[in-house]
């Protein structure tokens, strides 16, 4: 892992791969451990030279405030086109999961030149907030439950970590590796402010951020190559947010992984990279 200078941020990214290869770039989510290990690593394997970041604010990218943060979701997608410029080897194929999957949207639509295919794992085409009638809402019972639960203290690498399992539990992701990418990312987590931590867990920057204007109905004008990864069980955002936008990305190819949640699965891993392979 190591840092990079783009757009006057700095990011944290980690590469896997021959650095002469096709670039395939992920954002986080807002973390970089977002994204698995074995996926880099497979992706890699098929001749691609990949790169995870961290969004600001998170990991070891330029921290200001996750509370009140001075940037809008413009320029996180600013960010991923300069990232890509900088990284260099022509235009990039950018992947997004969760939020980030809103980062790789807009990045796409403003700034089309830097990238050569999309990817987009468990998202949803509108900011955080109340979603358009047409699309699924956070299941109501999950969420109730998710966060009916008293914060752990954010200091504690270990009570963060059980936290971070249970709530995978209640999502229906893997309690085990929840509870390992959470450990990791509080160990990568810049200071000790219990607010710093709670953002690099929880993507809490995101519910403070400016993402207007609306970008949805741009979707249609993306022309590259583009990938739509969604969980089935996913009551975080429901499948039929993935299927939407999929329908509005024209030539748009839809996966649906039947046993997924909010997360790849470690079942799923091969699959979903022999797919991303095949977009170039």
């Amino acid at each position: 892992m190591t840092t990079v200078d783009a757009n006057g941020i700095v990011s944290g990214i980690e590469s896997f791969g021959d650095s002469d290869a096709p670039l395939v770039l992920l954002a986080g989510a807002p973390t970089m451990l977002s994204w698995p290990d074995a996926l880099c690593e497979r992706l890699a394997a098929g001749g691609r030279r990949v790169v995870r970041y961290d969004l600001r604010d998170s990991g070891a990218s330029t921290a200001t405030d996750p509370q009140a943060p001075p940037y809008g979701l413009r320029d996180l997608a600013a960010d991923a086109a300069a990232l890509a410029d900088t990284l260099g080897g022509g235009p990039a194929h950018l992947a997004g999961i969760g939020v980030g999957g809103m980062v790789a949207q807009v990045a796409v639509l403003d700034h089309p030149e830097a990238f050569s295919a999309l990817t987009l794992v468990g998202t949803r085409a509108v900011a955080p907030g109340p979603p358009d009638d047409d699309l699924p809402d956070h299941d109501r019972a999950t969420m109730n439950r998710l966060f009916a639960r008293p914060m752990p203290d954010w200091t504690d690498r270990e009570a963060v970590a059980e936290f971070a399992a249970a709530g995978a539990a209640i999502l229906g992701d893997d309690p085990v590796t929840a509870r390992t990418v959470a450990a990791r990312i509080w160990d990568r987590t810049p200071g000790t402010a219990p607010a710093v931590h709670r953002a690099n867990q929880m993507g809490m920057v995101f519910s403070r951020l400016d993402c207007t204007p609306r970008w949805r109905e741009r979707l249609p004008e993306i022309d590259v190559p583009t990938l739509v990864v969604h969980g089935r069980r996913d009551p975080f955002f429901p499948v039929g947010n993935g299927e939407a936008i999929a329908r509005e990305i024209p030539g748009a190819r839809l996966l649906v992984l039947p046993e997924a949640a909010t997360a790849i699965p470690d079942a799923a891993v091969g699959e979903v990279t022999e797919v991303m392979l095949g977009l170039g």
